[in-house]
This record gives structure tokens, C-alpha cells and sequence, in this order.
């Protein structure tokens, strides 16, 4: 690849890491805002949480950039997401301090960005998805009750055998 190409597609990657870190940190400044003492703090941790984060997601991105050079197609067509994810694993389990940096990190701070990087996605695909025809509405509506009765399932569960 051009490595005009290279620096344009890291840059870009870059940033939308750093614009997604910065999200996280906004939504869970807003909920120290909202719940004062109560609610999750922002420490020196939450920044080094950040940081592991925005590192793990770069590593995992330059992972799957080398990755294409193999032959195995496998290894070839492994998603970032998986890439990340492996990293992640691997540094936590060499370092309690990690673990500790990440956990200061709000959980709901995260998924707040996430989701609406996949709805804007996802609104991006609107032509695709009308090309798919009315039965994608189906199994969506079949996806949705599955997970709701799955998880309502599991609850029902775990509370029968806490005897709650």
C-alpha cells in the first residue's frame, strides 16, 4: 500500500480513538455532574484506564494492518475488534494495574459512544438495508424477543438459585 494511503488511514483511525476517548471521558463527567459523590468518579486512574484503552484499540488496529500480509485467510479476515480484544487479555492478564485503571473507567461511559457510533453506522447503511426487503424486519423482531426472553430466562435463573 502507498504510504500516503498508510498515514491518511492511521491518522483517521487515530483520531476517531481519540474523539471516542474523549466521549467516554465527557459522558462520565456528566454523571459525576449528575451524581456528585454517589456516583463514578474521575481520578488520575480514569485517565491511565483511557490511555490503556486508546493503546489497546492502536495496537489492535496496527495488528490487523500487519495481518494482511499473511497468507491464512483466517488470520487475514480476523476483525479489529478481535485484534483489540486479544491485546486487552493479554496486557490484563500481566498487570493488576491495568485492571484497576480500566475499572475506574464508567462501563455506561463507554457504551454511550459506542451505540451511537453504531447507530450512525448503521444510518449510513439506510440504502443497503432497504435493499434487504421486509423479512431483515423479521428476523430483527425475532433477534429482539430472543434476547429479551433470553435474558429474562437467565434473571429467572439466577434468582431461583439464590432463592430469592
Amino acid at each position: 500500500m502507498p504510504k500516503k494511503f498508510l498515514e491518511n488511514y492511521f491518522i483517521k483511525n487515530i483520531l476517531i480513538i481519540f474523539l471516542g476517548l474523549s466521549l467516554i471521558l465527557f459522558t462520565q463527567w456528566i454523571k459525576v455532574l449528575k451524581y456528585g459523590e454517589e456516583g463514578p468518579q474521575i481520578t488520575s486512574y480514569t485517565f491511565l484506564g483511557l490511555l490503556c484503552l486508546g493503546a489497546f484499540a492502536t495496537i489492535g488496529l496496527a495488528l490487523q494492518y500487519l495481518m494482511q500480509k499473511v497468507s491464512i485467510k483466517f488470520i487475514r479476515d480476523f476483525p479489529i475488534l478481535g485484534w483489540v480484544s486479544i491485546t486487552s487479555l493479554i496486557f490484563c492478564m500481566l498487570s493488576n494495574e491495568v485492571i484497576k485503571a480500566i475499572n475506574s473507567v464508567d462501563f455506561l461511559s463507554i457504551t454511550t459512544p459506542i451505540l451511537t457510533y453504531a447507530g450512525i453506522s448503521v444510518a449510513n447503511k439506510l440504502k443497503t438495508l432497504r435493499n434487504l426487503s421486509w423479512k431483515i424486519a423479521i428476523v430483527g423482531i425475532f433477534v429482539f424477543i430472543g434476547t429479551y426472553l433470553g435474558s429474562a430466562i437467565l434473571a429467572e435463573l439466577g434468582l431461583f438459585i439464590s432463592n430469592k
